[in-house]
């Protein structure tokens, strides 16, 4: 179910990068997909009730919300640059 859900959240994101116009627009876009990858993740880190989970996709995923989240501090202050008229 989780696995499913991180495919729907995917699927948004590629949709709505697709269809909208707008550079902000687009980065949700982004980061929703990315959050949809990061469910994926951990759904296949799932080994059952019994057993421990995979640490390693766990390490993925937290290493890619350090970097999906410094990447948009980025992105945001480009396109602010980008749209600011020119002195």
């Amino acid at each position: 179910m989780y696995g499913l859900g991180g495919i729907l959240l995917f699927l948004l994101g590629v949709w709505s990068f697709l269809v909208h116009d707008g550079l902000l627009r687009k980065l949700i876009a982004i980061n929703v997909t990315g959050a949809g990858v990061f469910h994926v993740f951990i759904a296949v880190a799932y080994r059952g009730l019994d057993a421990a989970p995979d640490p390693v996709p766990h390490a993925l995923v937290l290493t890619g919300i350090v970097v999906a989240v410094s990447a948009t501090a980025l992105a945001l202050t480009l396109g602010q640059r980008l749209e600011r008229p020119d002195d």
